[in-house]
């Protein structure tokens, strides 16, 4: 059957009738049960599986119209994309809202009561996970060729459950149900290679014979743009034992455990985002998952690149691969081991090929946070790669020493391999090497990438770096996330086009100032606080949703939380601005420090809730499990946006955009995309507090001491007694102890700058038509921020490729 210009499609229906009719049949032929019968489970997988067939009708003409141009692809490589729920999307993006609650009805059923189903996947944590997904959002939005690649986890990184206020780690079975959203192709499956050694022959020619073989299986979820016909798909990749993983005379011998012990083994790989690496066992897990990774997806690129072309000279002219982070970052050695041992290439060749296709994303300025692996863990795991990436230092630092005459330092400092106190692998200096761009994701990031973290790549390779400022998908958070928000915007702005042209949202600024628009902008804010159930919807909201991490500083928040509490207790006749304190975000199971935030931040909420004298004033909310799902929840019920990291620490956020297009204000330090967002906003629309970065470059330099602001200021002290004596639970005096003997992250130092920017929060709140106005105008001032506009800058600068168009049939 010839589909490539849509031919022998049978037509899907566009009128309720006919969309019942093929929800119907679903539930008949696919789910095997009947009306009669139908469980809420049956309703959804057929309303699922009817809401899909149409955006796989959009996905066969867009596979075809691109196979047809045979264009230059993106391809995206991420450990991880925080997709959120399918379903509601998909009946936005597909224009079948309406017609599919006439269908549920058919079964005495409402929408909400089946987009309860709809499980969000388990494929990300974070903010890079939730900007791979925007990203791919953005690509089909924009009718740009792309295709995503991750890793199918089984079971996510953790469900996050409070024990006693401590966090627990509970497994994520996000798909039990099944997934009725992917399309599995087990014919596309990889082989994927990993220990063993390495064998030349006469001509020089490298093998490597590997001691264990493992099966990269693939299934792909559809990524449809909104308002165009393009639907894209992310690949997602499954570890399977091979054909020889299970030993059928061990079974035989009831050794049952022994004869599928290859196969447990080899799915482990794909079983949890992130395992836990403070164990030789997960570290070698990570990187195993890394390489499967990359190994998968360059196979499938190479498979996709031969369906339409055959000549290596053409493969970087049509291929576009961006690292997100360091994760994927053995693409590189990976791309030159095919190249050179498999395709027989020479090495100048493959590695022009391999510099002008790959394109790195750095997302940290943390020199912790950038990735390096044992030498010996690599020599085991990957010997042949160990062996490509030798051969790459060995050019990258013949160049640095024509370049840099006689500086051994710089030598040292841009080596791939660490030599003290440990030899290692630096995976950021390889993705530095082997690509022919390095961003950052925000203004003040991407200047100190350049001026500090990777200052000697960009000394040698000034052309390579440049900026491409974070995006958020306005479609997920204030269309689908905030929608009576979005009905307001649309009917002021006289037409929806806003939602795929955010800065069209800059309409809204001249009606800032217009009483009954205000008075419209508050109902709304305060029935999404209503919608939220989680405090006093008449009281100030005040957000920090986020990655628990010391250098994100939710311990400043807590001490700010502590203070007001003692404030009142001490001052019990006084007026105080009721606000209800949200925290949400996980920490990393071996992350000891962080799980002791959140612990305590359950202690002192419960010591506030039980206090008649402060509770009406105060209150500490802590929902467990933060994801997509409930940030769309949290996001649009938001009053006050807490960005309090460290000066210098953090890349740029996402959460920080999000906020303030809901119309969240910002309290913020000058840091990532603060910066940008206050420029924007205006500065009188922004709290500001805080050292700046060459404020925190200072007194690091002249020497912090932390007991000093603690032995200064006594509402400090009071806080900090007041943990270290146990007053909350008696929990948090290690928590107590870190920040008076090494405060890494200069707590204390911004702390009293903080407690009084929190008082001018106060008096902003008391005048609610100041307050509103600042609000409009944070959503009205953060077009810049679309996803969109993200993509187009990696589009004009980095990617070079071009949209094709699908059309309409």
């Amino acid at each position: 059957m010839e589909l490539r210009n849509g031919i022998g499609l049978r037509p899907l229906g566009t009128t309720p009738a006919e969309f019942e009719q093929d929800m119907l049949s679903n539930l008949y032929y696919r789910r095997g049960t009947t009306v009669e019968s139908a469980s809420a489970q049956d309703a959804y997988e057929s309303l699922a599986l009817t809401v899909r067939d149409r955006l796989a009708a959009r996905r066969a003409r867009t596979a075809a119209a691109q196979f047809a141009a045979n264009p230059r692809w993106v391809y995206y490589l991420s450990a991880e994309y925080l997709l959120g729920r399918q379903l509601e999307q998909n009946l936005l993006y597909s224009d079948t809202g309406e017609v599919a609650a006439a269908a549920l009805k058919t079964l005495g059923l409402s929408p909400d009561e089946v987009e309860e189903l709809d499980v969000e996947p388990g494929l990300g944590n974070g903010g890079l996970g939730r900007l791979a997904a925007c990203l791919l959002d953005a690509m089909a939005t924009l009718d740009i060729p792309a295709v995503g690649y991750g890793i199918r986890y089984d079971f996510g990184i953790f469900k996050q459950a409070f024990t006693d206020g401590a966090q627990v780690e509970k497994p994520d079975d996000w798909a039990f149900q099944g997934n009725p959203w992917e399309f599995p192709a087990p014919d596309d499956r990889q082989t994927v290679f990993f220990y063993g050694h390495t064998e030349r022959d006469a001509d020089g020619n490298t093998t490597w014979v590997p001691g264990e073989v493992v099966l990269g299986e693939p299934s792909h979820m559809l990524v449809p743009g909104y308002g165009t016909e393009t639907v894209n798909i992310v690949r997602l990749w499954s570890a399977r034992g091979s054909e020889s993983s299970f030993d059928l005379s061990r079974f035989s011998a009831g050794q049952y455990a022994e004869a599928v012990a290859a196969a447990v083994e080899a799915e482990t790989i794909s079983k949890v985002l992130y395992p836990d690496d403070s164990t030789q066992r997960g570290r070698e897990l990570r990187l195993k998952q890394q390489y499967f990774l990359v190994s998968c997806a360059l196979r499938d690129i190479i498979r996709r690149f031969r369906l339409r072309n055959s000549s290596w000279t053409d493969f970087a002219d049509k291929t576009a691969i961006q690292l997100n982070d360091t994760h994927p970052t053995l693409a590189i050695p990976e791309l030159m081991r095919l190249l050179v041992d498999e395709e027989r290439l020479s090495w100048d060749e493959a590695w022009s090929i391999t510099q002008r296709t790959f394109a790195y994303t750095c997302h940290t300025l943390l020199p912790e946070a950038l990735e390096t692996w044992p030498v010996t863990l690599f020599e085991r795991l990957l010997p042949r790669h160990l062996e490509i990436i030798y051969l790459i230092n060995e050019g990258l630092l013949a160049k640095v020493r024509t370049r840099f005459p006689n500086d051994l330092d710089r030598v040292r400092r841009m080596s791939l391999i660490q030599e003290e106190p440990e030899r290692r692998v630096r995976m950021a200096n390889l993705a530095c090497a082997g690509t022919s761009a390095v961003n950052g994701v925000a203004e003040l990031h991407s200047r100190l990438l350049a001026e500090t973290t990777l200052r000697d790549f960009a000394e040698l390779w000034p052309a390579k770096f440049r900026n491409v400022t974070n995006g958020v998908s306005p479609r997920r958070f204030v269309r689908l996330a905030n929608p009576t928000l979005a009905d307001l915007i649309t009917s002021s702005l006289g037409g929806s086009g806003w939602i795929n042209d955010l800065e069209r949202l800059d309409g809204l600024a001249e009606l800032a100032d217009d009483p009954e628009f205000r008075a419209r902008w508050r109902e709304i804010k305060r029935a999404n606080k209503v919608r939220l159930g989680l405090g006093d919807p008449d009281s100030l909201t005040d957000v920090m949703v986020k990655r628990f991490h010391e250098y994100k500083r939710q311990q400043l928040k807590l001490l700010h939380v502590i203070t007001q509490y003692h404030r009142i207790k001490n001052n019990p006749g006084a007026s105080y601005v009721p606000r209800t304190v949200l925290f949400a975000g996980k920490a990393a199971p071996a992350y000891h420090a962080a799980k002791s935030i959140i612990r305590l931040i359950n202690a002192v909420a419960a010591v506030i809730d039980a206090d008649p004298a402060v509770s009406p004033y105060l209150k500490v909310v802590f929902p467990p499990n933060y994801n997509v799902t409930l940030g769309e929840l949290i996001i649009p019920a938001a009053d006050l946006s807490e960005q309090i990291s460290l000066a210098g620490k953090e890349a740029s956020g996402t959460g920080n955009m999000k906020l303030a297009l809901n119309g969240a204000i910002t309290i913020g330090t000058l840091d990532g995309a603060n910066i940008e967002i206050r420029d924007r906003v205006g500065a009188e629309n922004f709290f500001l507090f805080g050292l700046d970065t060459p404020g925190v470059t200072e007194l690091k330099s002249t020497g912090y001491h932390p007991r000093g602001y603690y032995a200064w200021d006594d509402e400090l002290r009071a806080a900090l007694d007041a943990i270290a004596a146990g007053a909350f639970g008696g929990v948090g005096q290690e928590v107590a102890a870190s920040l008076l003997d090494h405060d890494e992250y200069l707590t204390l130092a911004d702390y009293r700058a903080y407690i009084d920017c929190q008082a001018e929060v106060d008096r902003a709140w008391q005048d609610q038509d100041r307050w509103t106005r600042a609000s409009i105008l944070n959503t009205a001032r953060t077009g810049f921020f679309s996803a969109d506009r993200t993509v187009r800058d990696y589009l004009s600068t980095i990617w070079h490729v071009d949209p094709i168009r699908v059309s309409h049939p």
